[in-house]
C-alpha cells in the first residue's frame, strides 16, 4: 500500500518521518554496495571459479588485505563460497547460488553503464 508523502517546506523532500525504505532493500545494499563487493561479485559471475591472485588481478586498485576481508564477508553472507581442492590444496573462490542470482543484476548494472556510464 502506498502512501502520499507530505514535502518538507524548505528543501521538497520528504520529511524523514514520512519516509521509510524496506529494510530488505537496505540489506541488500549493505552488500552489494560495499567498495569492492560488487566488483568482487561481477568478475566471480563470469567464471566457473577464480583463485586470490586472478581475483586480485582484476581488482587491481583494491589491496590484498581488503580483498580478504571483503572475500570472507561475502562468505559469511552466503554469496562467495570459498573452495579448497584436496589434492593441491589450491583455493578458488566461486558464486553460490545465492550469489549466482545476482548475475542478471550485474548484467543490468553492465548495460546500463555501457549506455550511460
Amino acid at each position: 500500500m502506498s502512501e502520499v508523502l507530505t514535502k518538507d517546506d524548505k528543501s521538497g523532500c520528504p520529511k524523514p518521518e514520512d519516509y521509510s525504505l524496506c529494510d530488505h532493500f537496505i540489506s541488500a545494499f549493505d552488500i552489494i554496495g560495499k567498495k569492492w563487493n560488487g566488483l568482487i561479485i561481477s568478475s566471480l559471475c563470469d567464471t566457473n571459479a577464480m583463485r586470490f591472485k586472478d581475483l586480485a588481478r582484476c581488482i587491481n586498485k583494491c589491496s590484498d588485505r581488503v580483498l580478504v576481508e571483503r572475500l570472507k564477508e561475502l562468505e559469511k553472507q552466503d554469496i562467495v563460497k570459498r573452495n579448497v581442492d584436496s589434492k593441491t590444496k589450491i583455493i578458488s573462490y566461486t558464486l553460490t547460488e545465492k550469489g549466482a542470482e545476482l548475475q542478471p543484476v550485474f548484467d543490468q548494472v553492465h548495460d546500463w553503464a555501457d549506455k550511460w556510464a
